[in-house]
């Protein structure tokens, strides 16, 4: 019997859950999942380039097991643009560790890291950032169940990732 999945820290949630190639119809295409800790882990290791101890640290698991969340984001990846499929983001035990905030005078949204200060000023029009009901580090996504998004729940190209 396999050990239950530990819950895996991520930073926050993509701007885009589906990527697809050009010029070819969504119907005609076959999917390929990748999951948001697989994300996070890509992000960590490819993107801020991390080695797989500081980057295993950041979501809360071993280095081991990073090493396999990596290998299987890579692989993931690689069979979608190889072979011309569809990716989808979506899914895995997660942990957000941001705040999420509304700005009063512009009604912007965006992440904030929970260490920052609780005036956060927002990176669109420098109002007064007002934290919202729920903070994403209260939430976890199971990959039975992914989280659906709202039209107002979207994280603006300013947020400071």
């Amino acid at each position: 019997m396999t050990r239950p999945c530990k819950c895996r820290r991520v930073s926050g949630q993509p701007r885009s859950f589906l990527f697809k190639p050009c010029g070819v119809s969504f119907r005609e295409l076959q999917q390929t999942c990748l999951t948001l800790d697989e994300l996070e882990a890509v992000r960590l290791a490819d993107l801020e380039e991390l080695y797989q101890e500081e980057a295993a640290s950041r979501m809360g698991v071993s280095r081991q097991t990073f090493g396999n969340i990596i290998r299987s984001a890579h692989g993931k990846i690689a069979d979608a643009l190889v072979n011309a499929k569809s990716l989808k983001i979506a899914g895995g035990v997660v942990q957000f560790d941001r705040q999420r905030f509304r700005c009063g005078r512009c009604r912007n949204h965006w992440a904030a890291s929970p260490d920052r200060e609780k005036a956060v000023i927002c990176p669109q029009c420098h109002g007064n950032g007002i934290p919202e009901s729920t903070t994403e580090d209260e939430e976890t996504i199971s990959a039975s169940k992914p989280k659906r998004r709202n039209n107002h729940d979207h994280m603006h190209p300013h947020d400071d990732r």
